[in-house]
C-alpha cells in the first residue's frame, strides 16, 4: 500500500503492548489516541476523539459514527470480543458497501472466559463454596453432608445459548468430563463440533439442561433473553451461568427462581448495570455467586491483545483472511 497503512489506536495498553505495536507495524505509520480522556470507561478502552481522516486502520473502540464517517478507513479492530456498538445491519451493509472489514479480539478473550466458566462448573459440582463459607463461618466439619451434596459432571446436560469463540473453546475443556453438550445460535453454519440449534429451539432444550451457560452479545434481539418465560421452562435444580452481557438476563425473575429453589445456583460474570450497586437483591439471594466482570481478564491481556492484531495486520497487508472476521 503506498505510503504504508496510517493505523490509529485508541485502546488503552500498557507501555510494553505499545512497544510490540510499534515494532510490529514496522515501516507503516503508527498513532495512539490521548488515553487521558475523561470518558475512558475501561481499563483496555479508550472512548476518544474519532480516528483522523487518512486513517486507513482503526484499533480499539472507535464509535460506528466516526467510522462511517471515516472514509478512508479500510478495517476496524475492536479490542473486545463483542462488537454490540456495530451490531445493527445499517451499520454492517454500509461497512460491506464499502469495502471496510471489521474484526474482534475474541481469540483473546476464548480461553480466559473458558476457564471462568469451567472453574465455577466444577467448584459449585464438588461444593468449594459452601466448603470456603464453612471454613469463614461456622468452621465445622460436614463430613457426611457435603460428600452426599457432592456430584459428579460425567452424563449431565449443557446447553451453550451462543456459539461464537468462547463457547467453542469452553466445549473443548469440558470434553474430557464426558458430558453431553448442545447448543443454539443465531445462525447455524453447519461447521460446529457439536450439535447446534437455531435459538427458535431453545424452547425444546431449556427443559432437559443441568446447566444453561449464557454467553449471548448484547443487542436489540436478546435483550432479556432469558425472561421469566424461559427460565420457567429450566429444569429443576439446574444452575444458570451468565458470562455474555447483563441485558441477556432477566435479574428478577433469576432472583425468584433462586428462592423458590428452581435454579440450584447461579454464576454471574457480567451484570445489568454494572458495577452492580451495593444492596442489589443479587448480592444476597440464595446460591448466586457473582465475579466483577473479570472473566476475560488474564495477565499479559494488554499484550495478548497487541499480540492478536499483528497478527491480523500481517494478513491485512498481504490481503489474507482475517481472524475473528464479522464483515
Amino acid at each position: 500500500m503506498s505510503g504504508g497503512i496510517n493505523t490509529w489506536c485508541n485502546a488503552r495498553l500498557t507501555p510494553e503492548a505499545k512497544a510490540m505495536l510499534r515494532a510490529g507495524v514496522e515501516n507503516h505509520r503508527l498513532s495512539f489516541a490521548d488515553e487521558s480522556h475523561p470518558e475512558a470507561r475501561h481499563s483496555l478502552v479508550a472512548v476518544l476523539a474519532p480516528p483522523p481522516e487518512d486513517a486507513v486502520v482503526a484499533f480499539g473502540q472507535p464509535s460506528p459514527d466516526d467510522v462511517l464517517r471515516g472514509a478512508q478507513l479500510r478495517w476496524v479492530h475492536l479490542s473486545s470480543a463483542g462488537y454490540t456498538s456495530f451490531d445493527r445491519a445499517d451499520i454492517l451493509d454500509a461497512l460491506r458497501a464499502r469495502g471496510c472489514a471489521l474484526t474482534t479480539s475474541s481469540d483473546v478473550y476464548a480461553e480466559p472466559c473458558a476457564l471462568h466458566l469451567l472453574a465455577m462448573m466444577t467448584s459449585l459440582a464438588r461444593r468449594l463454596p459452601a466448603a470456603h463459607d464453612n471454613q469463614k463461618g461456622a468452621q465445622g466439619w460436614p463430613f457426611h453432608a457435603a460428600r452426599a451434596a457432592s456430584s459428579l459432571l460425567e452424563g449431565q446436560h449443557v446447553l451453550l445459548l451462543g456459539f461464537g469463540s468462547i463457547a467453542r473453546r469452553f466445549a473443548e475443556l469440558i470434553a474430557p468430563l464426558r458430558m453431553n453438550v448442545v447448543a443454539v445460535r443465531r445462525q447455524v453454519r453447519g461447521d460446529e463440533p457439536i450439535q447446534t440449534y437455531p435459538e427458535s429451539e431453545v424452547a425444546r432444550l431449556l427443559p432437559a439442561a443441568d446447566h444453561v451457560v449464557n454467553i449471548l452479545p448484547a443487542s436489540a434481539a436478546t435483550e432479556r433473553f432469558l425472561n421469566a418465560g424461559r427460565l420457567a421452562l429450566v429444569k429443576r435444580g439446574a444452575i444458570l451461568y451468565n458470562i455474555g452481557r447483563g441485558t441477556t438476563l432477566d435479574q428478577t425473575a433469576l432472583v425468584a427462581a433462586l428462592t423458590s429453589g428452581r435454579l440450584a445456583a447461579a454464576f454471574l460474570d457480567v451484570t445489568d448495570p454494572e458495577p452492580l450497586p451495593p444492596g442489589d437483591a443479587l448480592w444476597t439471594a440464595p446460591n448466586c455467586h457473582i465475579t466483577p466482570h473479570t472473566a476475560g481478564g488474564h495477565r499479559g491481556e494488554a499484550e495478548r491483545l497487541a499480540g492478536h492484531f499483528l497478527a491480523n495486520f500481517r494478513r491485512f497487508a498481504r490481503g489474507e483472511t482475517l481472524l475473528n472476521r464479522i464483515v
